[in-house]
């Protein structure tokens, strides 16, 4: 499966901004999906995951009540909200694809798309 990320830019410190994730390929819905970040000179880090069928979710408490994972396999898309932003919420932001874990944890993930920056300015 092939991932593109996209809908990033910049944005103040409260704002809004939604991020989106187009899958190619192989059957979208096969596949868990889940948001990674990475802020310059940091390691990249779990923000959220969803299940197959968008049932269930799952978020790092740094942007639990913040962030909203969701999905819509008849587009092969999933999305992002991200309300209140913070300024610590900056990164490049990517999607990635597992087949077998509902995971937090970036090694059961199969597939990777390009980032998309995310930058809230104070």
């Amino acid at each position: 499966v092939q991932l593109q990320a996209s809908g990033g830019g910049l944005v103040q410190a409260g704002g809004s901004l939604r991020v989106s994730c187009a899958a190619s390929g192989r059957t979208f819905s096969s596949y868990h999906m889940g948001w990674f970040r990475q802020a310059p000179g940091k390691e990249r880090e779990f923000v959220a995951a969803i299940t197959r069928s968008g049932t269930s979710t799952y978020y790092a408490d740094s942007v639990k009540g913040r962030f909203t994972i969701s999905r819509d396999n008849a587009k092969n898309t999933v999305y992002l909200q991200m309300n209140s932003l913070k300024p610590e919420d900056t990164a490049v932001y990517c999607c990635a694809a597992a087949l077998n874990s509902f995971a937090s944890d970036k090694y059961y993930y199969d597939y990777w798309g390009q980032g998309t920056l995310v930058t809230v300015s104070s």
